[in-house]
């Protein structure tokens, strides 16, 4: 098959090498372009370049475009997410795979007819040098006023020939909370006074706060926050992000709008629970990519996507999504080892 192959797995101890894939140390920042203004990008044997509307990515194999709406948006929430656990499709082509401290970055890889006809390409990287270009992408592509991080409503257009930049928007922070929002020394609470109004789809949600009485000497230990009024204050949409911390059970709500930007490749269980509206995933094989269900959820619903799919959704109003995740490293290994199941409940 068409790979960037090693004949030893250079990978550190502890981290996993499926492939024995080499780690790429090549990367290249090329001057702007005289006609559109923007700067061209290589990793090993990738080559990413952007127009006016398309993201052109090149690699020894084939090339692949990409409206280049949705490669920001995607290379947006991979830079967000740290990679993520596990794949993080961004179309049906182009992704990269979570090793958590090296990444695998593909081209077909997870595609059914690339990789019947040994047409996929695949180039291992540490993850903090692959993190490097991709911020310097997203930083040098997205344009003045143009956010990839929040919904079509409330965000300018990423068409055109190089104009200015938003750093601001696309350095944002993910929320990760050591134990809780709210607690004292932790994320905090949002308010209009710390930069985060209601959104526009939430004027209805209730934004008073619950009243906590603890017991003299636990002050830092006993708290709650209005959840709901969190969310309504959310300014980006598919972001999940830590809100509650106990041990390796992540509580990351998150409000959505229009479409996932990605379809993310489990690499274990993951519950979504609907606090409100509605939402609609498509279910595909992680590895092929063949369909396998569509998931309709209604507020209150509860749903677990198994560790062998990838999922993509869709919300025509803003909706809140409560995702809880298993933060536990030793989950991929013990899936893999066949020593922990795919899905989370057998009926």
């Amino acid at each position: 098959m068409a790979m960037a192959l090693a004949a030893e797995n250079s990978a550190p101890a502890g981290i996993v090498n499926p492939r024995g894939l080499a780690v790429s140390t090549r990367f290249r920042t090329n001057p702007a372009d005289n006609v559109t203004g923007y700067k061209s990008f290589e990793a090993g044997s990738f080559r990413f370049r952007r127009n006016e509307y398309f993201v052109e990515i090149e690699t020894p194999t084939g090339g692949h475009t990409v409206p280049a709406d949705a490669f920001l948006r995607a290379l947006m929430r991979d830079v967000a997410w740290g990679f993520f656990y596990g794949t993080v499709n961004f179309d049906q082509v182009f992704g990269t795979t979570n090793y958590y401290g090296e990444v695998d970055m593909f081209l077909g890889a997870t595609n059914e007819a690339y990789t019947s006809a040994g047409r996929e390409f695949i180039e291992r990287f540490k993850s903090s040098d692959l993190m490097n270009i991709f911020k310097q992408i997203i930083s040098d592509w997205t344009n003045e006023g143009y956010d990839p991080f929040a919904a079509p409503m409330e965000t300018g257009m990423p068409w055109g020939v190089k104009n200015g930049d938003n750093d601001r928007a696309v350095q944002r922070q993910r929320v990760t909370a050591r134990r809780m929002v709210g607690l004292p020394g932790d994320t905090p609470v949002r308010t209009d006074q710390n930069g985060f109004p209601m959104n526009r789809m939430f004027p209805d949600v209730p934004q008073d706060q619950p009243d906590v009485y603890p017991e003299p000497g636990f002050e830092n230990e006993v708290s709650a926050f209005n959840l709901f009024g969190y969310l309504s204050r959310s300014d980006v949409t598919w972001n999940p992000s830590v809100c509650s911390v106990v041990k390796d059970s992540l509580f990351c709500p998150t409000s959505e709008e229009y479409i996932l930007p990605v379809e993310h490749g489990n690499d274990r269980c993951e519950w979504f629970i609907l606090l409100s509206d509605e939402l609609v995933w498509n279910i595909k094989d992680g590895s092929t990519g063949r369909p396998k269900a569509v998931v309709r959820q209604k507020a209150g619903d509860v749903a677990c996507m198994p560790a062998d799919i990838r999922h993509q959704g869709f919300s025509p109003k803003r909706s809140m999504l409560l995702v809880w995740e298993n933060g536990s490293p030793k989950v991929p290994d013990l899936i893999r080892e066949g020593k922990a199941p795919n899905q989370a409940v057998e009926f």
